[in-house]
């Protein structure tokens, strides 16, 4: 007897997996163009502006997304959902794929963040409920690793295509487009974990919530994971741009091998998130984006390619360890009712972050370089993830010292 609760045990797991797989699949796309960047930039001949406003878009398309079809596969259901998903994703690989102007870039990273808009949320969710009881910490995981690994998995594909294939401006992108046919055979094989499904008409816009007993703890929250995705945008759009001009790597796979380390280490710092617990992750994934801020801002100073890779490798720890933290204490301090409003609100400033501080290296590497703009987001970066950690130490120490009620 105990044979067969253990064979649908291992088949839910595998179904995890599969759903994890084709996370996978979709947050790769959006990562795929990071390594190409300086080849589009000698294509069409345009700023480093252009780059983060091009990247940026992405971002737009994220928040577009979130704001007005966030609860999407709530209401219609999690395939249907990631269906619309990957046919976002495919459309975004025959944008680049077609790529003859500038226009085709930004059609092509707007559809791409349509996409990965999608899949946060309901991927996320899907992959949780495809496990069996009681795996809600493992598929946590999985979902976890499955979005960062995503995201490294992009630069690292394309890199190593573009350096050592043939068309680097096409094939990348037929190889995604391949990846995600194979992807949507695998969701039709997949079952639909939502219950109740309504029609499409059904979904409404959701407004960013944040009740008043949320707020002193998504403060210091929203700020760790404002700095530690604007970190991310800066390194996924300008960091290709940086080690090409100025520490002369033209090797795409490592440029994209650069790019993916912060996303890797990012998920080993969220592992170990849940081990340390979030009352004191948050607080140190603060201090290591402060070590992480400060090696990168060695890095531009000196040229230095190895501080670059532990900037990626401190940088993406202290990230995955804030924000999930930041995810773990939102959730736990928001009421049932509005939980998913609230973490809703958590993603729309983490992707601004992602997108706003780019478009702002942009503008000033007109003026002051591109070294000089890094120095002076690093520098508004640290003020804001310093401002973040001290908040939450002098919290910690309010209340270690407030004396328990009766």
């Amino acid at each position: 007897m105990s044979d067969e609760p253990a064979g649908r045990g291992r088949r839910r797991w595998a179904r995890c997996l599969l759903g994890g797989s084709v996370f996978v699949v979709c947050m790769t796309g959006t990562t795929l163009p990071t390594p190409l960047y300086p080849l589009y930039q000698e294509k069409f001949g345009f700023s480093e502006l252009t780059v983060t406003v091009v990247y940026a878009v992405y971002a737009f398309g994220v928040l577009g997304v979130l704001l007005l079809a966030g609860n999407a596969s709530d209401t219609v259901g999690r395939r249907p959902a990631l269906r619309w998903g990957l046919g976002f994703a495919a459309a975004s690989a025959g944008c680049f794929l077609a790529a003859d102007a500038l226009g085709w870039l930004y059609a092509g990273r707007l559809l791409s963040g349509l996409s990965a808009g999608l899949f946060t949320g309901a991927a996320t969710a899907y992959v949780m409920e495809l496990a069996p009881p009681g795996g809600a910490a493992r598929a946590t995981l999985v979902a976890t690793a499955a979005n960062m690994g995503g995201l490294g998995c992009g630069p690292l594909l394309s890199g190593l295509l573009a350096e050592y294939a043939p068309e680097p401006l096409l094939l990348p992108f037929a190889v995604h487009l391949a990846l995600v046919a194979a992807a949507a055979l695998v969701l039709r094989r997949l079952p639909e974990t939502v219950a109740e499904r309504r029609p499409l008409s059904a979904v409404r816009p959701r407004r960013p919530a944040l009740p008043p007993e949320v707020r002193t703890v998504f403060v210091p929250a929203a700020v760790a994971s404002f700095v530690g995705f604007a970190l991310f945008g800066v390194f996924t759009s300008v960091a290709p741009a940086f080690l090409g001009r100025y520490l002369h790597v033209d090797n795409h796979a490592v440029t994209g091998l650069v790019v993916a380390l912060a996303f890797f280490a990012s998920i080993a710092g969220q592992t170990a998130a849940g081990r340390v617990g979030p009352v004191r992750s948050l607080p140190l994934g603060c201090a290591v984006l402060l070590a992480g801020l400060a090696l990168l801002s060695a890095a531009l100073l000196t040229d230095l390619l190895v501080l670059v890779v532990l900037a990626a490798l401190v940088g993406g720890t202290g990230q995955g360890l804030a924000f999930r933290a930041a995810l773990s204490a939102v959730a736990a301090a928001s009421p049932a009712d509005r939980r998913a409003a609230v973490i809703s609100s958590l993603f729309v400033v983490a992707y601004t972050g992602i997108s706003l501080p780019v478009i702002g290296v942009g503008l000033l590497a007109g003026p002051l370089g591109l070294e000089g703009a890094g120095q002076v987001f690093l520098a508004c970066m640290l003020l804001l993830a310093a401002s973040a950690g001290a908040y939450l130490l002098h919290r910690a120490r309010t209340e270690g010292t407030r004396p328990e009620s009766a």
